[in-house]
């Protein structure tokens, strides 16, 4: 095995590393922006949440096909991140300025798509969720408003993508933290102030995401008018994008269908289950993002570091940023585990809401740890380019595990519990898989654009 392929052991967090600084730096910024990222829905389920079970029930439907809907295309993002960070580290800067038009008129195509499909499915959908009576129709009535918000939201997701693997991680920190502020101001206005009820909050959440979308967009097209190339729609180039981010957006539908999974399974056991479910899982997804900070950050400097041909680099900073990433879901696990026993108050005041929440309290704060580990390794392998194994893994995981335990506990009444069981083994799972492929090393593949401007996996 090469040098550069070999695996780096270093003793977890107890020296002092050069990378720590960078990691910092990255990670700091990118973690305001994904924790204020699920704050949307997070809003929405506080102050829907006081409007009464059914409204609760109905967000909790609408807001799993509206993420999993917004999920299925993060490849906008991670995938323009470790393109750029790639051309970046070669020191080309004009071809990682022509991703960004490129980029916008992908997420443009694809949310209009959405658009679509949402409003023309939305009752079909909800019915497949699992949703009845006013709780099928809230849900309806939420998703056709919000859907509104989708194509801006996957520019957004989009324009991250480029500035993240430019290294600018400031720019889309101000830009989330302005609408998701905005996003609040309207829910109350609307759900309050113009007692539109479970209306209005849908409609603060799709203004906020077009005013949010509008400034990503400029920023996009700002970007390649630095190029040598035309700002004009080029079909290699998006077709191009569209090819890499194929396994990516393979992997991701994976594991966002495990989570529809696990809402339509709910669904049948109860309005109590689902609505706890609601919001085990809108907690969850949120520390999920804000361990995703350190993710960002390895798809970063693994990515550029591999661009520019330092395998032992990407290795070094990869190991230490995993160290980082358990300790730090080990700290979230124990705020999380702290609060089981009032946090749950703040979405609900169903008692029988809060004590199935409170079933599977104690399963949903002691995984952060494991899930800070598998986090960094997604990112890292990302940053490589490895997403051909990244899918096959999550199909794995996804189908072989979670799917056959949350079916089971339909079957055999384990409910909530049993279900969040799943998600642990699905945890569990991906750990495994991800840890030996690092540990063999065989992602270390220092390909430039040079090399013919294709990238591993």
């Amino acid at each position: 095995m090469p040098r550069s392929a070999r695996p780096i052991t270093r003793p977890g967090l107890r020296r002092r590393n050069p990378h720590d600084r960078e990691l910092v730096r990255l990670a700091l910024p990118a973690l305001g922006a994904l924790a204020a990222e699920p704050l949307y829905l997070l809003a929405d389920t506080a102050i829907v949440g006081h409007l009464g079970t059914p409204q609760l029930a109905a967000l909790g439907i609408a807001g799993v096909l509206l993420t999993t809907s917004f999920t299925l295309f993060n490849f906008l993002a991670y995938g323009t991140t470790a393109q750029v960070a790639r051309l970046h580290g070669a020191g080309d800067e004009r071809a990682a300025a022509a991703i960004a038009p490129q980029s916008l008129w992908l997420a443009s195509a694809i949310g209009l798509l959405l658009l679509i499909a949402a409003e023309a499915l939305a009752v079909p959908a909800v019915a497949l969720m699992g949703g009845e009576g006013a709780t099928a129709d809230y849900a309806v009535q939420y998703l056709r408003i919000a859907a509104i918000g989708l194509p801006f939201a996957l520019i957004a997701l989009a324009g991250q993508g480029y500035l993240r693997g430019t290294a600018d991680l400031r720019t889309p920190l101000r830009i989330v933290i302005v609408t998701n502020l905005l996003n609040v101001v309207l829910d109350l206005l609307f759900v309050y102030g113009f007692d539109w009820g479970l209306r209005g909050s849908a409609a603060g959440t799709a203004i906020a995401q077009a005013c949010m979308g509008g400034a990503f967009a400029w920023l996009l097209l700002r970007a390649g008018a630095r190029s040598s190339h035309p700002l004009r729609p080029r079909r290699r180039a998006i077709a191009g994008l569209a090819r890499i981010g194929g396994h990516l957006f393979v992997r991701t539908a994976a594991l966002t269908g495990a989570f529809a999974v696990a809402s339509a399974v709910l669904a049948r056991v109860g309005t109590a289950s689902l609505g706890a479910h609601q919001i085990a899982f809108q907690l969850w997804s949120f520390l999920a993002l804000v361990l995703d900070a350190i993710a960002i950050a390895a798809q970063v400097i693994v990515g550029r570091a591999l661009g520019a041909g330092e395998g032992r680099e990407a290795q070094v900073a990869a190991t230490r940023m995993i160290w980082w990433s358990v300790a730090f879901g080990a700290l979230l696990g124990a705020i999380m585990f702290a609060l089981g026993g009032v946090l749950p108050q703040a979405f609900t005041d169903d008692p029988a809401v809060i004590e199935r929440t409170r079933a599977v309290w104690w399963l949903f704060a002691l995984m952060q740890p494991a899930a800070g580990a598998v986090f960094a390794l997604d990112g890292i392998l990302i940053g490589a380019g490895d997403s051909r194994f990244l899918m096959w893994s999550m199909l794995a995981a996804a189908v072989g595990v979670f799917v056959p335990i949350a079916l089971l506990s339909l079957a055999f009444g384990w409910g909530i519990v049993g279900v969040w069981c799943g998600i642990v083994a699905l945890i569990a799972a991906r750990l495994v898989l991800t840890v030996a492929r690092f540990a063999r090393g065989s992602w270390v593949k220092t390909l430039t654009p040079e090399t013919g401007g294709e990238y591993p996996g």
